[in-house]
């Protein structure tokens, strides 16, 4: 498949220094200005396919600005513009090394954790009895340290956060409330679109000023895991498989390949036909989340598209 943006190499006015996440590329310019790059990488168990889905990157960028724009109220957080539909600019922050997770059903990595007999997780007790996808009493948060590209994020408890320095306590609580405050507000959301936001993370910087803002991406399907609302009880009556808008259908084709990102294992490899209909299936998340028509933008030649909007904004603002 080609029109994706895989790797960008920009040289902006001011520029600083370069970040490359496993999806984002992070641009620093003078002025304490960054520029985030959303591109089409998929990554999934902490490995990043070598093939880009088309207009992933616009999805998630367009998904976490609106998502942005919806939650300002309640957190502050780092975004000025979108000045171009894969691209997001704000203020520099310092990153927390922490990833802030939240659940509020026994979904993903929690359930494994849990059919593995396991009761706690990163310090937070799971109620006996449960079964796969149900709900939580209380919504829990359960954080991981941030990896670099290539390497797992780690589940951490909050004490063990706050003993190793990692975070202040005084910062931790402002993180937890921040986390709860943005979870209820994204499950409000979601619930207007007839879905149950399930679990998701959230990461947080400090601006210059030491005012703790909410950074990144912001309830996508990459971030998050939703479920369809309709049904979602009759199908946990059955013990029947949730009909979920997540990247998690990516996950479980990998994990039916035999590939769980652990070593010894081969990746297997993504057909052209397969690339659509991954491709396809962000469209239809982008549309039930957003309640959005998707609209293309010009794939004819992204990086030049991307570097010519930036570059007009950065003038505007000069």
């Amino acid at each position: 498949m080609g029109n994706t943006i895989m790797n960008t190499d920009f040289n902006f006015p001011g520029q600083q220094s370069v970040y490359k996440g496993k999806v984002r590329e992070v641009y620093r310019l003078d002025d304490d200005l960054l520029v985030m790059i959303a591109t089409d990488r998929l990554s999934a168990f902490d490995v990043v396919m070598p093939k880009g889905i088309p207009y992933k990157g616009q999805i998630l960028n367009q998904i976490a600005t609106k998502m942005m724009a919806d939650t300002r109220d309640i957190v502050p957080n780092w975004l000025l513009a979108t000045p171009d539909p894969n691209v997001a600019i704000g203020y520099a922050c310092e990153p927390f090394k922490v990833e802030m997770v939240i659940r509020g059903y026994l979904s993903g990595h929690a359930a494994r954790e849990y059919k593995a007999g396991k009761r706690m997780i990163c310090g937070v007790p799971m109620p006996e009895g449960m079964i796969e996808n149900d709900k939580f009493p209380e919504p829990i948060i359960t954080p991981a340290t941030k990896a670099e590209m290539g390497n797992h994020d780690e589940d951490i408890s909050k004490e063990n956060i706050i003993k190793r320095g990692i975070v202040s306590e005084a910062d931790y609580s402002v993180l937890e409330k921040y986390t709860k405050a943005l979870f209820k507000r994204g499950t409000e959301i979601a619930a207007k679109r007839g879905l149950i936001l399930v679990d998701t993370k959230y990461e947080f910087g400090k601006t210059k000023q030491g005012m703790i803002v909410l950074i990144d991406e912001i309830h996508t399907p990459d971030s998050s895991r939703y479920f369809y609302a309709d049904g979602y009880q009759e199908r946990q009556n059955k013990g029947a498989a949730q009909k979920q808008l997540s990247k998690e259908f990516v996950r479980q084709w990998l994990i039916s390949k035999g590939f769980q990102g652990l070593e010894g294992q081969t990746l297997p490899e993504m057909t052209d036909e397969y690339i659509e209909t991954v491709s396809e299936r962000y469209i239809e998340l982008y549309e039930n989340i957003t309640g959005e028509t998707f609209v293309k933008a010009d794939i004819s030649n992204i990086k030049k598209r991307i570097e010519n909007n930036v570059l007009d904004y950065l003038l505007q603002i000069k």
